[in-house]
């Protein structure tokens, strides 16, 4: 249960970063915002999968955390070209 809101806090906290550093109005509320960044945490994380191999006992992963952002951003992208 833990997990699940650290995701969506974590989540949230991409989904702005990402919002403020794409270009553009991005009107947007609380939910859509924790969406973008859970998705842009996952996107990111497949990302620093294929990079960086996590060692088994590390439980934090920087390379996800600021691929994150980076897959938020992605996602971001993606969405305004499509809607």
């Amino acid at each position: 249960m833990l997990h699940i809101l650290w995701s969506i806090i974590v989540g949230f906290f991409v989904g702005l970063i990402a919002r403020a550093v794409y270009p553009g109005a991005n009107p947007m509320g609380l939910v859509k915002t924790t969406l973008l960044g859970i998705a842009g945490s996952i996107v990111g994380g497949l990302i620093a999968r294929l990079i960086w191999k996590p060692k088994p006992e590390q439980k934090f992963h920087v390379g996800g955390l600021l691929l994150s952002i980076v897959g938020a951003l992605i996602v971001l992208f993606v969405w305004q070209r499509l809607f």
